[in-house]
């Protein structure tokens, strides 16, 4: 029955294409959401991954940067750094305001760096210097997006600075980042900085380091970079989770009623041949594991073009200069595959339940008729 199962499947070409497209465009759709909030969550954790610190130095009771403020003498600094196990502390100033160029204003993460900094330098420069000194900058996301390019001045923080690199690692469609010296704060009117990103001496764990420099260092929290990330991202979810989880539901069931359609107008246009069967003797049974292999491999056959379609506009998107990343993960490939194969099983099978209650002269009859 299973041979019977696979051969019904393979026999028209077309049928199995549009069966197999169909699926895989549901697949995608379901996919795509998923990779786009994945691909945010990741955004907007990019600069903490990518910022080198093991361990990062927070006001006490702050375990995040966005929706945060976080405010700490400099001579804490200075403390953090002679913590036994400490290779490196960096002082960071974080805020977030307006970047005003000639024509237009834009919302920025304004990161201000020491010149020598070894932690949290912008990454993926394209165009200029990783480096700023006085009165320079170097900006990522929709500022950058905008045409503003090495040599050309924005204001921030009320001073004017000099463009001096050009990064594409962390801005979002939303949001821009700008590197800015640490002293420009000073200037801003504060003395004080927001973090202090650790790294770790070799062969020291992190969050050992962590629990060191809380014991020794007063009203600072100390979290590791994996638990910063994560945090980070539970602030943004938490603010968004209403329109995520509605987004997400919608287009879940969308992508899933589209394939329970699929599988039943595939599973009908066999009706014919399933009632001949049935009325040759065949048990239902045997009917039903048939049709669930035909829907386990249709399903099998679309996740695999859905997952390869997602990566393709996973990897055109960002090339069409959209500051928007696409990421896929196993998780959500496992998720929309179980949930794939109960639903279109279950939309294949219901066809036969209408063919288990028919007598089998009466299909005869119909035919010779």
């Amino acid at each position: 029955m299973l041979r019977f199962g696979l051969r019904n499947l393979f026999q028209s070409r077309t049928r199995l294409l549009i069966s197999v497209g169909g699926v895989a465009l549901a697949l995608m759709l379901v996919l795509s959401l998923d990779a786009i909030f994945l691909g945010m969550e990741r955004q907007l954790s990019a600069y903490i991954e990518g910022s080198s610190a093991d361990v990062f130095v927070a006001q006490s009771g702050v375990r995040n940067m966005h929706m945060a403020s976080s405010s700490l003498p400099r001579a804490i600094v200075d403390r953090v750094a002679r913590v036994d196990g400490v290779a490196d502390a960096t002082p960071l100033a974080y805020v977030s305001t307006a970047v005003l160029t000639k024509n237009e204003q834009y919302l920025a993460y304004v990161i201000g760096l020491p010149p020598d900094a070894s932690l949290g330098r912008p990454e993926r420069v394209t165009n200029g210097a990783h480096m700023v000194g006085q009165g320079d900058v170097v900006i990522d996301g929709p500022v950058a997006r905008a045409g503003v390019g090495v040599g050309d001045d924005v204001t921030i923080l009320g001073r004017t600075f000099r463009v001096v690199g050009v990064s594409d690692a962390y801005g979002s469609v939303f949001n821009s980042f700008a590197f800015v010296p640490l002293d420009a704060f000073r200037t801003y009117g504060s003395d004080a900085v927001s973090y202090v990103l650790v790294r770790a001496q070799p062969g020291v764990a992190p969050s050992a380091l962590a629990e060191r420099i809380e014991a020794e260092v007063s009203d600072v929290t100390a979290t590791v970079r994996a638990d910063f990330a994560k945090q980070e991202i539970k602030v943004i979810n938490d603010m968004a989770t209403e329109v995520v989880a509605i987004m997400n539901l919608i287009g879940f069931v969308i992508g899933l009623a589209v394939m329970a359609l699929t599988m039943y107008t595939a599973t009908i246009a066999r009706r014919a041949e399933y009632g001949v069967l049935k009325a040759l003797g065949v048990r239902t049974a045997r009917l039903y594991r048939a049709v669930i292999v035909q829907a386990v491999v249709t399903v099998a056959l679309g996740l695999a073009a859905g997952v390869a379609f997602t990566l393709l506009v996973a990897a055109i998107v960002p090339r069409t200069g959209v500051q928007l990343s696409l990421a896929l993960d196993a998780g959500s490939v496992a998720k929309t595959a179980a949930f794939a194969l109960a639903i279109t099983a279950l939309a294949a099978v219901l066809p036969i339940l209408g063919i288990a209650r028919i007598d089998p002269a009466i299909v005869f009859r119909r035919r010779i008729a």
